[in-house]
């Protein structure tokens, strides 16, 4: 088992680009590796986090690791390609902020992605809604984007705080369904 320590918000890794992954010569299943038990275990300790990018892990190539609800998911060099002109407000926070704080960002609706997946091959996949802003998210880190360089209303709440907003929501969003 390969867990890394998570790089924190403040450390100036964070904030720097991604070279891309050479795909003949990295060593991409040790990448994946260190990524996948980074990843396992933080969403084991916290309860939360779908995905991990390079960076996080002081890992400066284009690479992210998203496993989540049995799918997984494994981006080499992605690029955005498309960028929905719709966006939307989502409440946002990151494993090198120890998911402890959130802030609202503004994210496109749908985006469309290339990529190589884990066996090279070639990829194009257009994600919308959560995984949209997911992957927005993790590409953000390879270009030293951090997720409190996009909030929108200066704002940001603790984890309990956003336990409560997302919970009241899931009771509302039930109310709502049981009146149809």
């Amino acid at each position: 088992m390969a867990v890394k320590q998570i790089l924190m918000i403040g450390d100036e890794t964070l904030k720097g680009s991604s070279e891309a992954v050479d795909l003949s010569k990295d060593p991409v299943d040790l990448y994946l590796r260190d990524l996948m038990d980074t990843l396992h275990h933080f969403q084991r300790k916290k309860g939360l986090g779908r995905a991990i990018a390079g960076p996080q892990i002081g890992l400066m190539k284009k690479i992210i690791c998203m496993e989540s609800s049995g799918e997984r998911i494994v981006m080499i060099n992605p690029e955005i390609i498309r960028k929905s002109s719709e966006t939307f407000k989502v409440w946002d926070s990151c494993f090198s902020a120890d998911a402890a704080f959130f802030g609202m960002t503004l994210r496109h609706r749908e985006i469309t992605v290339e990529y190589y997946d884990e066996t090279s091959k070639r990829c194009y996949r257009t994600f919308s809604g959560d995984l949209s802003e997911l992957f927005q998210h993790e590409i953000d880190h390879l270009r030293g984007v951090l997720f409190t360089d996009r909030i929108i209303d200066n704002r940001i709440i603790m984890r309990s705080e956003w336990e409560k907003i997302m919970t009241r929501r899931e009771v509302n969003y039930e109310s709502k369904n049981q009146k149809n």
